[in-house]
């Protein structure tokens, strides 16, 4: 199961950066994307037309749902927080060591235009595509 992150969800739902956009339609086709609740908070928070945000919803949640935050995870992102950290890795968004540590844990890989995915991805076993 591959996770795609807010920041692929913008280039594929935007056109945006072709590689991004290759990597979701491919997954999407295999019909391996699943999608978590603070990923789909965030897409659809940024759409303001109402014809578009009941298209991608529609489309989002016809997908693989995962509760991502509970206070395992939680728990286990603060560590990795408190780890990158020590590693000299600072994660701008508390959001992406949760995404992250969330798809490390359940064995997800992910799909981002970020990098703090990058960063992070070595040191919490994190699997990016």
């Amino acid at each position: 199961m591959v996770i795609v992150d807010t920041s692929a969800w913008i280039e594929y739902l935007g056109g945006g950066e072709p590689d991004v956009v290759t990597k979701v339609d491919l997954c999407l086709e295999q019909d391996v994307v699943g999608i978590g609740d603070l990923i789909y908070c965030e897409v659809m928070q940024g759409i303001r037309s109402p014809k578009e945000r009941r298209e991608v919803s529609t489309l989002l949640l016809s997908l693989p749902r995962f509760e991502m935050v509970g206070f395992s995870v939680a728990e286990k992102s603060a560590s990795n927080y408190r780890l990158l950290r020590s590693k000299g890795v600072t994660v701008r968004k508390t959001i992406d060591v949760l995404i992250g540590t969330f798809c490390a844990e359940h064995g997800l890989r992910i799909i981002h235009h970020d990098s703090d995915f990058d960063l992070m991805a070595k040191h919490i076993g994190l699997d990016i595509i």
